[in-house]
């Protein structure tokens, strides 16, 4: 399995501090979204001294996935793992059976004296809090350091998968190593994505009505009518598989790359995929690395499939997303912290532009893969701080896509992290 160096934490033991209460957690969004979520409320259950209860994972959305928290991680672990920073229990003791909890959800990007000064009485009084919505509600910036170091230890130390998910990740990265390096391309390009996106370039009239049906159908998102080319120059689209195909070969991978593409049902099927497949066709999925047995307990489960995806593009050589979600921070992060591994941030903004002036013959295809390559010259990955803008949180850089303050030598988390079989 990936394991992690052990972040070093300055706060005394559970056992020395009285629990104010209890705090239950319902995670919203998917596997990479509710995973920074729990890193995020057990720094919240820490500082505030709260007994947590086991997160209670989505099970409304979209994906209408069922798994709970123990189908996906490693319980025990987590409760062992956290025994010196937080208490954390299966559930309520018995006296609060029949109790409904104050349930709330946090204001987004809140510093720790919000939870202090705001949520804090809230639980004295009330014993019991749980919060409905956990997405982003703590801020990148400005924790004390005791807390960013917190948030690394619960999700590279604490947040381990369950023994079947470690297990067939490792077999899918053992078959992809026997022929040497392999890339992971993000390629985030399922229905869901372009229908709530709006990002419908190269899609024919009838697959962008499908589309546009969908996101209509589902009154819970709210923004309808988009403007998908605007959204596409200002690099707020996921790249098209065409798209990706010519950066891939500017960027000089050569035709015999083997790729694996890290992603659900790619909209369009095969024939969205060919332009990928005639110029790479050493092209990866999971379906070809597992048996269709191993496969079929996992079919109806999009959380525990795309932990799957997360172990195989945290091993790769080299990590291509197609876009910015949740998936491709936390994973860069996660890479960063192994000993900054190669992942490639793409320029979606700079590249569509280049890509339309290389389509209509503005630029020579020489020119179009030297500029493709200065442009992401210092895209790689490299040791650097994350970008603060005051008053901004959702266009700063991501906590989880660079937390530099767990980031020590190189060399020694090398040392730390190696894969080991369970």
């Amino acid at each position: 399995m990936i394991s992690s160096g052990r972040v070093n934490l300055s706060f005394s033991p559970v056992g020395s501090y009285k629990s104010n209460g209890y705090l239950l957690i319902s995670c919203n969004g998917g596997l990479n979204q509710m995973r920074a979520a729990i890193c995020d409320m057990v720094t919240v259950a820490r500082y505030l001294n709260l007994t947590m209860v086991v997160p209670e994972l989505d099970k409304q959305s979209f994906w209408a996935d069922p798994s709970d928290f123990g189908d996906i991680f490693d319980v025990n672990h987590f409760i062992y793992s956290l025994r010196d920073e937080v208490k954390v229990i299966r559930e309520l003791p018995q006296k609060f059976n029949g109790k409904v909890p104050l349930s709330m959800q946090p204001v987004s990007w809140s510093s720790e004296k919000y939870y202090l000064r705001q949520i804090l009485p809230l639980v004295r009084k009330h014993k019991v809090i749980r919060f409905s919505r956990t997405d982003s509600r703590l801020a990148n910036n400005g924790l004390p350091l005791r807390l960013q170091k917190l948030r690394c230890h619960v999700n590279y130390n604490a947040l381990r998968f369950t023994p079947s998910i470690e297990a067939l990740g490792n077999k899918m990265i053992s078959s992809l190593r026997k022929t040497g390096s392999f890339v992971v391309l993000h390629l985030r390009y399922e229905m869901d994505m372009l229908a709530f996106s709006g990002c419908t370039h190269g899609c024919s009239g009838q697959e962008t009505a499908e589309l546009t049906r969908m996101r209509y159908a589902y009154p819970w998102w709210k923004e309808k009518e988009i403007d998908s080319e605007k959204k596409r120059l200002e690099g707020l689209c996921p790249l098209t598989p065409g798209e990706t195909t010519l950066v891939l070969k500017a960027l000089g991978f050569p035709r015999d790359t083997r790729i694996y593409i890290a992603s659900g049902e790619i909209y369009g099927g095969e024939k969205r995929l060919a332009a990928l497949k005639a110029e790479f066709p050493n092209i990866v999925r999971k379906e070809m690395l597992l048996f269709e047995d191993e496969l079929h307990l996992f079919q109806k489960h999009s959380t525990q499939m795309a932990a799957l995806d997360y172990l195989v593009s945290v091993a790769s050589d080299v990590f291509i997303p197609s876009n910015d979600g949740n998936m491709a921070k936390v994973v860069e992060g996660h890479r960063r912290f192994m000993g900054f591994h190669r992942t490639i941030q793409l320029d979606r903004k700079k590249l569509v532009e280049l890509i339309d002036l290389f389509e209509d013959q503005e630029l020579s295809w020489n020119e179009f893969c030297t500029a493709v390559k200065e442009l992401h010259e210092g895209r790689m990955s490299q040791p650097t701080r994350r970008k603060v803008i005051a008053g901004q949180p959702k266009e700063e850089d991501y906590f989880y896509a660079n937390p530099y303050e767990c980031l020590g030598p190189a060399r020694k988390r090398r040392e730390k992290l190696k894969h080991t079989e369970t």
